[in-house]
This record gives C-alpha cells, sequence and structure tokens, in this order.
C-alpha cells in the first residue's frame, strides 16, 4: 500500500510495531587499547518528566466540535406509512427534514479537531481545515465549559483559522515561541484530542525542518515524531519551555493512524498570518510580481554561476510591482531583504512575509554579474485579483475546436537548427499559430521528433525571444547565436521561450 498524506483529523486505523534491542558481545580491551579509546559522548536522555509542563498547559488546549448541515441528493421516494403509526414522526423527521413535504432533505456532519488559546480575552488558533464549510463551531474546555465560536479569519494557503469567544472570565492562553530556534533533535510535546478521546499529551522529537509536502505554496514543515493523529488537526506544538512553536497540521501514513511522520506549521510562517487574520480578517501578503522558475545546473552554467541557486525570473506581470522597474527577465534572485534565496520555493515565502508597500533590497545576477536592486512591494491578493481579471480577457478556444495542432500551413522555414525549423514572426505566421500581438521573436515552425528541442517539449508555434540572453529578431540570428555559443565552449544554449500568449519560460537545449 502506498504512503499517503492526510489531514490529522481524518478516520484512520492504528497500528502497532514492536522492535527487539540487540546486545552485541564486546571483547575485554587491553590496558593499552582501553587509554587510548575515547569516550562516547555524552547524551541527554530526554525530559524525565512532562507532567508539570503539561498540567500548566491542558487548560489552553482545546476540543473544536464543528456541525454542517448538507443536502441530501438522494431522490429515492419517501416510503409510506399508515396514517396513525407509531413511526410516523420518525419518518417525518428523517425523510422531510425541517423543509416539510417536499422540502429538501439535509443532513448534519459533525466533524472534531484541536486548537489552542493565545489570548485570555477568548482568541483561539486552529487549522482551516478543521472548521471549513461549518454551520456552527464549538469550543470545548478542559474543565467541561462550552462555548459558541465566531469565525474571524482564515488563510487557505497555510491552513490556518482564528476564532473568538466571549468568555466569563480570562481564559488560560499559550505563549507563541520562536520556531527558527529549534534545532533537528529537541525535544517537543504535542497536545490535541486525538480520536474524539480528549486533552492527549504525547512526547517526541524534531524530525526534520523545512519540509515540503506540496501542501500549499508556502510548505515550510516542522517534522515531528510526536504521535499526531485523528482530532490532533489545529493542536499546538510545544518546546519544552511551554511554547507553541507548531500547529499540527498533517501526517504521513498507509494507514491514517500516526507511524511517527507528522508535519506541524512553524510559527516563523503562522505568527505573521495570525497576527493578519486577527487584525484584518484575511492576509496582507507582499508581492513582487513576477513569475519564476527553479535555477537548473545547465541554466546555471548558461548564465555563468558558479552554483545553481535562487530564483530565475521567467516573466514580469503587467502591472505588478516590478512592471516596468528595476528586475528584468532573465535575472536570478539570490538574495531578498537579507535572506537567502537558496532555491525556487524560498523566494514565495520570504516575500509573502514581508509587509505590504515595503521598500527592500533584492540581491540579482544579471549578465554574469551580481547586483543590488530597491523594489517596492504590491499585495499578493491584489496581484490575484489582477491575474483573475487578465485571464478573464484572454480569448477561450472555440467550443469544438483543437487548438493543440494549428491549422496546416506552409511558412518560408530556414534550415535545421537544434531540431526546430524556424520562420519570421510576421502576420501570417501570428495569424497561423494566434500568436499574441506583443510577442516578439523568431516562430518555430516545426519540430523533429527526439531532437534536443523535443526533448524539452518545445513546440511548434512557440517564439524564440532570446538566446543566451541576447535578442533574436530573424532565424539567422538563431543560428549566428547558436555558433557563437558553440565557439565559447558552450554545451547548452539557454532559450527565452514565448507561448502564444506571451507567457515566457526559460530552457536549456543541449548543442552537442
Amino acid at each position: 500500500m502506498g504512503l499517503s498524506i492526510r489531514a490529522s483529523f481524518f478516520r484512520s486505523v492504528t497500528f502497532a510495531a514492536s522492535a527487539t534491542l540487540l546486545m552485541n558481545a564486546v571483547p575485554v580491551l587491553s590496558s593499552v587499547a582501553h587509554a587510548q579509546t575515547k569516550a562516547p559522548l555524552q547524551t541527554q536522555q530526554g525530559p524525565e518528566s512532562v507532567a508539570d509542563l503539561a498540567a500548566g498547559l491542558l487548560d489552553a488546549v482545546v476540543n473544536i466540535s464543528t456541525s454542517q448541515k448538507v443536502k441530501n441528493d438522494d431522490e429515492a421516494p419517501m416510503p409510506q406509512v399508515p396514517e396513525g403509526s407509531p413511526f410516523q414522526d420518525f419518518f417525518d423527521e428523517f425523510f422531510k427534514g425541517k423543509g416539510g413535504e417536499g422540502g429538501s432533505r439535509q443532513r448534519t456532519v459533525d466533524s472534531l479537531g484541536s486548537g489552542f488559546v493565545i489570548d485570555p480575552s477568548g482568541i483561539i488558533v486552529t487549522n482551516n481545515h478543521v472548521i471549513e464549510g461549518a454551520d456552527d463551531i464549538e469550543i470545548n474546555f478542559a474543565n467541561g465549559t462550552k462555548l459558541k465560536a465566531k469565525l474571524i479569519g482564515t488563510d487557505t494557503k497555510t491552513d490556518l483559522a482564528v476564532l473568538k469567544v466571549e468568555p466569563k472570565k480570562p481564559l488560560t492562553a499559550v505563549p507563541i515561541g520562536d520556531s527558527r530556534q529549534m534545532r533537528i533533535g529537541d525535544w517537543v510535546m504535542a497536545i490535541g484530542n486525538p480520536f474524539g478521546l480528549g486533552g492527549t499529551v504525547t512526547v517526541g522529537i524534531i524530525s526534520a525542518r523545512g519540509r515540503n509536502i506540496n501542501a500549499g505554496p508556502y510548505d515550510n514543515f516542522i517534522q515531528t515524531d510526536a504521535a499526531i493523529n485523528k482530532g490532533n488537526s489545529g493542536g499546538p506544538l510545544f518546546n519544552m519551555k511551554g511554547e507553541v512553536i507548531g500547529i499540527n497540521t498533517a501526517i504521513i501514513s498507509p494507514t491514517g493512524g500516526s507511524i511517527g511522520i507528522g508535519f506541524s506549521v512553524p510559527t516563523e510562517l503562522a505568527s505573521n498570518v495570525i497576527s493578519q487574520l486577527r487584525e484584518f480578517g484575511e492576509t496582507h501578503r507582499g508581492w513582487l510580481g513576477v513569475r519564476i522558475q527553479p535555477v537548473t545546473g545547465d541554466i546555471a552554467e548558461s548564465l555563468k554561476m558558479d552554483t545553481p541557486k535562487g530564483a530565475l525570473v521567467a516573466g514580469i506581470i503587467k502591472g505588478g510591482p516590478v512592471d516596468g522597474g528595476e528586475i528584468k527577465t532573465g535575472d536570478v534572485i539570490l538574495k531578498f531583504d537579507g535572506r537567502d534565496v537558496v532555491e525556487m520555493r524560498d523566494l514565495p515565502r520570504v516575500v509573502a512575509e514581508s509587509p505590504v508597500g515595503k521598500a527592500v533590497d533584492v540581491v540579482i545576477v544579471r549578465d554574469g554579474k551580481e547586483m543590488t536592486v530597491k523594489v517596492t512591494l504590491g499585495r499578493l491578493e491584489d496581484g490575484e485579483n489582477l491575474a483573475e481579471a487578465e485571464a478573464a480577457k484572454t480569448p477561450q478556444a472555440d467550443e469544438g475546436t483543437d487548438q493543440a495542432e494549428p491549422p496546416a500551413a506552409e511558412l518560408p522555414a530556414s534550415d535545421v537548427v537544434l531540431g526546430m525549423k524556424l520562420a519570421m514572426l510576421d502576420a501570417d505566421s501570428r495569424k497561423t499559430y494566434g500568436i499574441s500581438e506583443d510577442v516578439e521573436g523568431v516562430v518555430i515552425a516545426e519540430v523533429q521528433p527526439q531532437s534536443a528541442a523535443a526533448e524539452r517539449r518545445i513546440a511548434s508555434g512557440d517564439v524564440i525571444v532570446e538566446i543566451g540572453q541576447e535578442a533574436m529578431k530573424t532565424p539567422e540570428d538563431v543560428s549566428a547565436r547558436i555558433e557563437e555559443l558553440k565557439a565559447d565552449g558552450r554545451r547548452n544554449a539557454l532559450l527565452m521561450i514565448a507561448n502564444k500568449t506571451g507567457e515566457l519560460r526559460f530552457v536549456t537545449v543541449r548543442m552537442e
């Protein structure tokens, strides 16, 4: 059975594993050999007890119960019950529902999760998936108190939600710690409501940091072997000081039960989101307005970089913060506001964590040279609205028309270059391939199967905009540039390719 990532409140079956401790016999060493033997490193065996720590935290961890009314699509005819039957009330309630005769049938779906109090006035943090779609949210406290909760705000990108209750007296709250101080091997404690059993404490260590499980655009999970099961979602992960350093969110398991691989949203990512949800009811993330792609080894070599690192700018979004500004297509972003961008996925996270309107220094590589530029960030949510508006303006393909292959046409083509037949980008070729008027370059009329270009999924109708960071205007420009790169000892050519709508990407094509 393959492994799957499950939200940790899913129903599952647990299993236990046994282990055998093997003791190998060690021969007696001579006095000389013993004198030369280095004493083993003394390590901490873990906390003798977390009872005192847990006692002060249990009251701040809550059980979250939600209910959601779901329409029953079953259109089966309602059974006929004799008048005066003792089962009349049962059938009326079950089949007719609140809508009465002929009304839509509904059923109520309940779920359980965990959360924790971060403010004595009644502010509670949990996972978005715990309360998503809920009609009613009820908070159950350790002392048996139950309070209705109001949803303050949610963020689907980090799977976080903030709730508010109105207590009669101040609640027990827990402090938010700094997950950046945590190291692999540090002891942690999880408290939650697994399987609806009530407040449960488990202890483990941090197994890994910075995990990407493809749950969202800002994945940076803490991995722990502290047991996390169904119902633990939204519960806190504590350090040994009693500070929250993570929000338990997901597990990897073939059964849905804990096998010691759990994931928590770190507070270095969650703290800012929680603050924004409390203040605005929504997120206000920074936005750079660029499309990016990874810097591969071939791309790094083509850009004269020693090692593949950073994020390659593959396009500038029109109307975005850097449209017409200091950052250009083909730049590689190495550092943003003092923080290293080691790989592509680092950039969206550090940009999103930066305040809207902040002017920041960005270190880039352009034409093989490192330089620093200053940019002012926009708001990501405005950028998403802009992208939706642009998508609405883009004409859709006619229904029933296969747009994968352009209509056949005889275009004047050059000799084959890297497995591509090229043609001038003129009015005829624009019409043939449906290429936007703002796209400039050399159109690819044909790609030979099994060629170097075909390996990189270059297709007819694509447009070569640049090669080796030089603009291309004619097929002859392409041929000449390829020969220059070969003469310079390059093994790969870095091509900037545009599709018919003008979206850019970089590909490396081998020239050997």
